[in-house]
């Protein structure tokens, strides 16, 4: 069932369909600590583009689901709001998916828990993503073959020593 362009509607029951479709994809939108945006911003403003999509407002900001073209758009207008506050991740299954969501689960979704770690650190990635830094990585070389073996026979001696005693 194709979903007529401006609405916003939820999704349908054959929700199986979506997740087949290579050219549909679900975001999640999670707000960091310091967003300068809330949950309930972020979906109005969703809403207002009036793109063909799925949108749904939960506890870390909002999931966004439809044609990956107009997700992306979505998205990308989105963070222009707060572009070190807002964050988004793939999710596999489209908003509201009996296999997954936790209505229907009875508790937390299996990645929640991820999810509520990776929240922690989102302050230091804004930051990061605000001041960046140029890093150097120094390459380290492998061992030599020639010193492995050493270690190693010198590791089988001790052994023997410590087994004499």
């Amino acid at each position: 069932m194709a979903r007529p362009v401006g609405n916003n509607l939820c999704i349908t029951p054959e929700v199986g369909s979506e997740d087949m479709d290579p050219d549909v994809s679900t975001r999640m939108i999670i707000l960091g600590p310091k967003a300068n945006v809330s949950e309930s911003e972020v979906v109005n403003f969703l809403h207002l583009l009036d793109l063909p999509l799925t949108i749904k407002w939960t506890c870390y900001g909002a999931m966004v689901s439809g044609k990956d073209e107009y997700v992306r758009q979505a998205v990308e207008e989105l963070r222009k709001l707060d572009p070190y506050g807002i964050f988004t991740k793939e999710r596999g299954f489209a908003p509201g998916d009996p296999r997954k969501c936790r209505g229907h689960r009875h508790g937390p979704r299996e990645g929640f828990h991820q999810m509520e770690k990776e929240f922690l650190i989102l302050d230091y990635v804004g930051e990061a993503l605000k001041h960046p830094k140029e890093v150097h990585i120094e390459k380290k070389e492998p061992v030599s073959l020639d010193l492995f073996k050493e270690v190693l026979e010198n590791s089988f001696k001790e052994e023997k020593k410590q087994e004499g005693k």
